[in-house]
């Protein structure tokens, strides 16, 4: 890739992007060494040679999700297309049958996608990435969203299936899914899967570890509770939640900007009476957008000191919240395809399947940040349809050796 010349300003197009991408944003993201690393360690390596190699199948089922409408034939001929390794095979070798396919993918296992996942996703904004600081600390959200599944007694069995308003059953059996996002690059870097009758919040107790110092976290009125609170708090992270108006605090002192210093205490389960109460900053203030009744927002940080940010600062970077709803509509819309239900019949698969979808998202993210930065754009301007259009087109530029 050419360095660009003094004073030129690459433009976001797809030209620019598809120049990132051309190497293979898979195994550039993902490389192989990393691959069979986790590959190995899930004991899934193969014990002889075949013609599907495990490392062919976790690319596979990453690039599953660039190609969600096309057959496993039409995925596997362009994730091989043009590429010489094919016919290094054998001088017999022909394209393999939907068949071995899916046995491929059923030897490979959910574990290494999800290890893979683990190991490379984390946030990816530099210090000068816009939208993604706050007072020194790292933007990110915390939220769930449900995946519709194929329709099979196995995954029903597995996930469930959700209630239907009018007391019939809901269409398709659902995966839930929570995850940790990056505000300013939408980068998904921690998920958890279970079936749609875990809530968010028991599912959350497993992500919030992932916080570290330095990070300022968003969650929405629904993941409030005292414990999960203390939990977040605990890993040195920020704190900028939104709680119900019925999260009564008790005023300690009211701030110069209108914030005001309370205390939070237990009010349900064992140990309430002796639980320790935390000191909380409240932040409150109305939306008006013109309609009748206007919103009420009342929000509670960790960061106590007006002095560091300020309750408009505040209010201003919870709205970042909605971005990992957009990047929820990524995944589900524009790489999944409208109204697309997973393909896999079996639980295993099904996993398998959103694992290699995360990573899928994960590596446009960050082509789309190394395009954003090149060219001096805020990522979150760069169209995400544009990024998965090249990155399909460009997966035939890739080589994914066998052996």
């Amino acid at each position: 890739m050419g360095m660009p010349r003094g004073g030129w300003v690459k433009p976001v197009t797809d030209r620019s992007l598809s120049d990132l991408v051309s190497v293979g944003v898979l195994t550039r993201v993902f490389p192989a060494d990393v691959v069979d690393t986790v590959i190995a360690e899930a004991g899934r390596t193969e014990q002889r040679s075949r013609a599907l190699p495990a490392r062919v199948m976790a690319y596979f089922s990453i690039g599953m999700a660039l190609h969600s409408e096309g057959s496993y034939e039409d995925v596997f001929a362009a994730l091989t297309d043009g590429l010489s390794w094919t016919a290094g095979w054998s001088q017999s070798w022909s394209p393999p049958t939907k068949s071995a396919i899916f046995q491929a993918r059923s030897r490979l296992g959910y574990e290494p996608i999800r290890d893979l996942f683990a190991r490379v996703a984390r946030p990816l904004a530099g210090q000068d990435t816009p939208g993604s600081w706050l007072a020194g600390r790292r933007l990110v959200a915390i939220d769930g969203t449900c995946l519709d599944l194929a329709d099979t007694p196995g995954n029903e069995e597995f996930f469930g299936r959700p209630a239907s308003s009018r007391g019939e059953r809901s269409a398709f059996p659902q995966a839930r899914l929570v995850a940790l996002a990056e505000c300013g690059t939408h980068a998904l870097f921690d998920a958890t899967i279970a079936g749609c009758a875990v809530s968010e919040i028991v599912m959350a107790r497993e992500l919030l570890d992932r916080l570290t110092p330095g990070m300022l976290a968003l969650a929405d009125r629904g993941f409030y509770g005292f414990d999960l609170w203390k939990q977040a708090a605990d890993t040195g992270a920020d704190l900028l939640w939104r709680v119900k108006s019925t999260v009564r605090p008790r005023h300690v002192e009211t701030l110069p900007d209108g914030s005001w210093l309370a205390r939070i205490t237990k009010t349900s389960g064992s140990g309430r009476a002796t639980t320790t109460p935390s000191t909380v900053r409240v932040i409150d203030y109305t939306i008006d957008d013109g309609r009748d009744n206007p919103e009420q927002y009342r929000l509670l940080t960790t960061i106590l000191d007006p002095e560091q940010a300020d309750a408009t600062d505040l209010a201003t970077a919870y709205s970042q919240r909605w971005e990992i709803e957009n990047t929820f509509d990524e995944l589900k819309s524009h790489q999944r395809g409208p109204r697309a239900v997973l393909r896999s019949k079996s639980p295993e698969l099904v996993q398998q399947e959103i694992w290699g979808h995360l990573c899928c998202h994960y590596a446009i993210r960050t082509l789309m940040l190394d395009a954003a930065t090149q060219s001096g754009h805020d990522p979150d301007r760069v169209s995400f349809v544009a990024a998965l259009r090249i990155t399909r087109r460009s997966l035939s530029h890739s080589a994914f050796p066998p052996s």
